[in-house]
Parts: structure tokens; C-alpha cells; sequence
């Protein structure tokens, strides 16, 4: 098993288990800092053990929590050695800050300078070697075997997973033809069966079989597909194999009884509740906390543009079912950019972001006073990005499903903003939509805190910022 659903939201076994033994290094490499520190002597040292225990457990928990923010446990990196020893060292710098302010908030659990530095070192040292072993193995351990029925568009579709990062939950071990149908797929890769599905399944110890069947009232070996099924062998379709695989749903292969008869786009209650109550607690602590830097902002525009300026700048978005609002943003444009009246994507290096704009919009201080949209209830923290009305219409006329992502509030960080870069253009609002999609249907507090997390390195390494 290559993964398993929590929360609704699909983990990787091979990253949970990386982040398990992780934790264990940082928790053990406090007790080897003390050992070195206090030549031996623990139980003798002012720390003591019963202070070490705790602050070991405070130390892997910060830790991992920085390790998750910068994208350290998502199958989907593909970053050469020097960006992912980066990202390692920005974790650890963003840990430190937090054990700073705990340890200042909280005296008491205060490990020791000495025995904080040695933590990181020996920790360090035995993770960048973890992680060099792990770049240079590329085994199918923990890798679901994967055989697909179909050979037609749809197999060709799944054949588009080439990247390594791609196939890092699966090994493909080819595609069987179905009699009747057209061959799409490398040759090369075609399996001729000698023996029925579920003998070969077995002989050649498939996990699962997707099915990828171009026209199911054809030739649908349904009594084969049975037996294995009844042998312990998965079956699944294209559409729930993306979902899993990529974290997104892929609208070109799927019909409208998948979206009515498969599970998830529940909206409780319950969760109504819970998702209120946490976006008023974390736009109310975050605004708290940005509180200085939304005043140095409002200071620097006015500085560029004169005191007459605007600092906020208020447009029309697109809301929940569909209802227009008011979203609020720092001016990151020249006053009049649109003075022709005409809606324009930003694009790359646009001439009508000011210098100040340029700087708010890579770090996305730009989006703070949406932390207001947020309290007054016109958004949620986390949810698809709103769109601006005209480019809905134009959107909704082409994409089909546009209109699914406003059955939920939009958010200021969202699942296809931490999986995509800036889209600007209907292929880009495809793609995004995709994402969007996999959110609405598959939302829990946990992929909320998740999304959280992983913006954290959207916003330090400034990804999709235009």
C-alpha cells in the first residue's frame, strides 16, 4: 500500500514513514547534544532528564512542522540537490525562530543554548545523509504495481505521468488490449496475455488494476475484472487513479455520474462550524501578528506614490454560490491601470506594478487585508482563489465544472495555489480548476491546516508570484 486516505486527503506511506523517522532523529539527537555536552553525565547536568524528555518532544514536534511547511514530505518536489539542501536549512532556520519564541513565551522549557546547537548539527548530519540515501535509491519499494486495462486515449492519458516525481506512488507494469479497440499507447508497453487477467495479476503480484476503457458497452471483460477483484486485486477508474496520484481531478476523463455517485462534496454542518470558528481564530491571530508590517506597507506606498495615494485597493470578486464581493488588497498597481476599463491577467514583469507593488506581490503581503474579508465572512483562509466576474463568465463558457469551485468560500491560500504557479490564461484557469475541484471535494480541517503549512514555502521561495 503506496498510500492511504485521512481525513479524506491522500498520504504517501514511503513520506509518512520518512517523517516518522525524522521525528525520531530529532528526538534522539537532543539526547546525544546532552550526552556530548555534559561529557556523559545527563542525569548530573542543570537540564536533567525529565527537562530533556519534553524538550525532545518540543524539538521534533517544531521541527517536522517547519519540515512540512517547506515542502520536505510532498511526493511532487522535483528540486536538484541544491534547492532541496535550501529548503532543509530554511526549515531549520524557521525552527529555530520557533523554539526562540517558545522558549521567550514559556522559560521553563528552556533546553540550553549548548544543547540546542548540537541538536541541529547532529540532527543535520544524520538527515542530509538519510535524505542522500533515499535521492540515490530508486527502488519500487512501497510502490503500488499497476497494470491498466485500455490501451485507447484514456490509457494515453496516464502514459502523460512520465516525470519521476509523477510515478513516485506506482510502478506501471504495462497495458493489457482490449479486443476491438485501437492501440494508442507505446507498443512496447502492450502485454499479450497467455493466460487469464486474474492468473497473470497473480503470477506477477499486481496490486491494482485501473481501468482505462474508452468505451465501457464494448468488449468490458466484467466477469475477469470480478474474479480479481475477488482475488484481493484493487480495481479503479482513471479518474479516482489521477485524484490520488496527482491531488487533482481530471476533468477530460471524467462524466457527471462520477461527481453524483462518487463519495466526497459533502458540506455538514458540522464543517461549516468548525471551518468558521478556525478562520476567525487564524485571521484574528495573524492580523495581530502582521499588524506592523501591514503599517510599514501602508507607510511605503505612500512614500512611492505621494500621501494623496490609495494604499487599498478594492475590486469585485467572485464569492460563494456565486455572489459578488468586495476583495481587499494592498495597491500593488499604478493608480488608473485599468483606466480603460477592460479585466487583464498580471502578467510576468508587468509595467503597472509599482516597485513597492512588485516587492508586496512576491511576498504576498499584498493579500493581507483579505484577513478582513475573511472576519466579515466574504472568505474562508483557505479555499479556491476568487476570480473576478468577467473572467468567470468568459471561464464558465469554456471549462466545464468552472462553476463547481464557487460551491465553497474562496480563500486567501488555496490547494491550487501551493500545487500550481500563477495562472494566466484559460489553460492555466484549467489546470487550477483541477486543483480547486479536489478541495471542494475532498475538504477537512486537516487538509485546511496542511494547505496552511505549505504556504509557508509558497511564500518563502515566492512561488507563482506575479
Amino acid at each position: 500500500m503506496s498510500t492511504f486516505r485521512f481525513f479524506n486527503h491522500y498520504i504517501r506511506v514511503p513520506y509518512l514513514l520518512l517523517g516518522i523517522v525524522e521525528a525520531f532523529i530529532f528526538y534522539v539527537s537532543v539526547y546525544i547534544a546532552a550526552y556530548v555536552r555534559f561529557a556523559g553525565i545527563i542525569e548530573e547536568s542543570e537540564t536533567g532528564l525529565k527537562g530533556l524528555e519534553r524538550g525532545a518532544l518540543i524539538y521534533a514536534i517544531i521541527m517536522i512542522i517547519t519540515f512540512i511547511a517547506m515542502g520536505l514530505y510532498q511526493a511532487n518536489q522535483r528540486d536538484s540537490l541544491k534547492v532541496l539542501i535550501l529548503r532543509i536549512i530554511t526549515a531549520y532556520f524557521f525552527g529555530l525562530v520557533g523554539l526562540s519564541l517558545l522558549f521567550y513565551m514559556m522559560p521553563n522549557l528552556y533546553l540550553g543554548r549548548g544543547i540546542i546547537i548540537l541538536s541541529v548539527i547532529i540532527s543535520f548530519l544524520i538527515l542530509f545523509i538519510l535524505r542522500m540515501s533515499l535521492l540515490s535509491f530508486s527502488g519500487n519499494t512501497f510502490k503500488r504495481r499497476v497494470l491498466v486495462l485500455g490501451t485507447g486515449d484514456k490509457a494515453l492519458a496516464l502514459s502523460g505521468l512520465r516525470r519521476k516525481s509523477d510515478r513516485r506512488g506506482f510502478a506501471l507494469l504495462g497495458y493489457i488490449h482490449l479486443r476491438g479497440t485501437s492501440d494508442k499507447v507505446d507498443k512496447e508497453k502492450i502485454i499479450t496475455l497467455n493466460m487469464s487477467l486474474k492468473d497473470y495479476c497473480l503470477a506477477n503480484e499486481v496490486d491494482e488494476i485501473v481501468l482505462a476503457i474508452d468505451d465501457r458497452r464494448k468488449n468490458y471483460p466484467i466477469d475477469e475484472l470480478l474474479d480479481c477483484k475477488m482475488s484481493g486485486i484493487d480495481i479503479t477508474d482513471m479518474v479516482t487513479f489521477f485524484e490520488r496520484e496527482t491531488g487533482k481531478i481530471k476533468l477530460d476523463l471524467l462524466q457527471p455520474s462520477w461527481f453524483i455517485l462518487g463519495y466526497g462534496f459533502r458540506k455538514t454542518m458540522l464543517d461549516m462550524v468548525i471551518k468558521r470558528v478556525f478562520d476567525l481564530v487564524v485571521s484574528i491571530l495573524l492580523m495581530i501578528l502582521t499588524l506592523p508590517i501591514m503599517l510599514f506597507t501602508i507607510i511605503a506606498i505612500k512614500v512611492e506614490d505621494g500621501l494623496s495615494a490609495s494604499f487599498i485597493y478594492k475590486q469585485i470578486r467572485v464569492g460563494e454560490d456565486g455572489k459578488p464581493y468586495y476583495v481587499l488588497k494592498f495597491r500593488s498597481m499604478r493608480e488608473g491601470a485599468e483606466k480603460a476599463g477592460k479585466a487583464k491577467w498580471a502578467d510576468k514583469n508587468d509595467s503597472r506594478i509599482s516597485k513597492v507593488g512588485a516587492f508586496i506581490r512576491k511576498t504576498r503581503i499584498d493579500e493581507l487585508p483579505q484577513l478582513f474579508n475573511v472576519i466579515i465572512g466574504d472568505m474562508s483562509f483557505v479555499g479556491p482563489r476568487p476570480e473576478r466576474p468577467e473572467f468567470v463568465v468568459k471561464l464558465s463558457e469554456k471549462i466545464p465544472y468552472y462553476g463547481e469551485r464557487h460551491r465553497v468560500k474562496p480563500g486567501i491560500t488555496g490547494w491550487a495555489q501551493i500545487c500550481y504557479p500563477y495562472g494566466s490564461s484559460d489553460k492555466d484557469a484549467l489546470e487550477k480548476l483541477q486543483y480547486d475541484l479536489y478541495y471542494v471535494k475532498n475538504y477537512s480541517l486537516f487538509i485546511d491546516i496542511l494547505i496552511m503549512l505549505h504556504t509557508a514555502e509558497v511564500i518563502i521561495f515566492g512561488k507563482g508570484a506575479r
